[in-house]
């Protein structure tokens, strides 16, 4: 199987367990597992901080001892042996903890399909962006799916369309790996230094890598209460597929045609932009409680989740050597994904029982320094 094509059925299969697991899960844990909100931001909250952990140690150790390959297949085969767990989790006690196991090892899936990507990008000019929209259009199918289902089944359905996610996905990594995904990246012996260090004495990667937390991170809201935020808004569950498969669309759209478009626009411009359309992303739900303004908003997802991806992955990718890719999609995965997006989870849910919006309009907390941060450092680095 040629690498674009292997790299394309990956995204897909995984973002298809993605677009299951981020927007729909909270909801399933309040409306199947009987969780109030709060609980349910507790449960949701310490996976991501369980995957910060996980992505930060232990992906980049593992990534160090075994191929991507094995990586892969491994935590592929025990994210779906424990994600069949929480059918049998009946107090807030063991969903907690199911939730946090869950949570050390499915999320490595992330940056080692992204560090996947890139090295494929170095070795065998991969279409980055040509791929990673089969990932978007994964994440969009398991939207629709949902929505189908939930409204034929009920919530119990999310989490056994979940589980058949991860058993396609599983059975992918059985599938032939290109060559360079078996090999076990280390430094040269000449370096003597380790990843870590190398990457947080880059002043630019640091400023990219704290870019990408401010603006990844301000998603939280979204991603663990947009769910919920349309049901009190009243709309059906086929309906609110529809709805947050808008953003997606345009996010493939987006992924399609980024290269092309994007071949001569500076790393710094995209982050610019994304922290620019984020902020007034959050501002438009907070001030217009609609269903039309959040439809709207949804258009704005390219360029506060897309554009703001796509400069993170073309500066690791044009900047850093290949043994210093996985560690740093690890930190990527561990601060930008996971942690920034755990604390914020636990401040929205604190300020969605206040009121709704101010769960959104509190996530400008990090998009409007990311503006002055872009604006005073883009001179030294870009």
């Amino acid at each position: 199987m040629k690498s674009q094509k292997w790299m394309s059925i990956n995204f897909f299969l995984f973002f298809f367990t993605w677009g299951v697991f981020l927007p729909y899960f909270t909801g399933w844990l309040t409306s199947v597992k009987g969780l109030t909100i709060a609980e349910a931001s507790i449960v949701m909250g310490s996976g991501m901080l369980a995957r910060a952990f996980s992505t930060f140690l232990l992906f980049p150790i593992a990534t160090s001892k075994a191929s991507l390959q094995i990586v892969m297949r491994i935590s592929a085969i025990f994210s779906l042996i424990v994600m069949s767990l929480f059918s049998f989790g009946d107090s807030f006690t063991m969903l907690l903890a199911i939730s946090v196991l869950f949570s050390i090892i499915y999320p490595n899936l992330l940056p080692a399909m992204e560090s996947s990507a890139s090295l494929l990008m170095q070795h065998e000019k991969l279409h980055y962006g040509k791929s990673r929209s089969f990932g978007s259009l994964g994440y969009t199918i398991a939207l629709l799916t949902i929505g189908l289902f939930v409204n034929l089944f009920g919530d119990e359905a999310i989490l056994w369309v979940m589980i058949a996610g991860l058993a396609f996905f599983t059975f992918m990594q059985l599938v032939q790996t290109p060559a360079v995904l078996k090999e076990i990246h280390r430094p040269d012996d000449a370096k003597g230094t380790s990843s870590f260090k190398e990457l947080f004495t880059s002043t630019s990667f640091v400023t990219v890598l704290l870019l990408a937390i401010l603006l990844q991170g301000a998603h939280a809201s979204y991603y663990n209460f947009g769910y919920i935020y349309l049901i009190d808004l009243q709309v059906s569950g086929i309906v609110i597929g529809i709805i947050l498969n808008i953003a997606v669309v345009f996010e493939i759209f987006f992924f399609m045609f980024a290269d092309r478009l994007l071949r001569k626009t500076s790393i710094s411009s995209m982050f610019l932009l994304a922290a620019i359309g984020s902020t007034l992303r959050w501002i438009v739900i907070f001030f217009f409680p609609t269903i039309f303004a959040f439809v709207l908003s949804q258009l704005l997802h390219m360029v506060s989740f897309g554009l703001a991806h796509y400069a993170f992955i073309q500066f690791i990718t044009k900047r850093l050597d290949r043994h210093l890719i996985a560690t740093a999609q690890g930190l990527y995965a561990a601060l930008a994904m996971s942690l920034s997006t755990a604390i914020l989870t636990f401040a929205g849910g604190y300020l969605y029982d206040i009121s709704p919006g101010y769960a959104f309009l509190g996530m400008t907390i990090c998009t409007i320094p990311a503006i002055g941060i872009v604006l005073f450092t883009k001179k030294k680095w870009d």
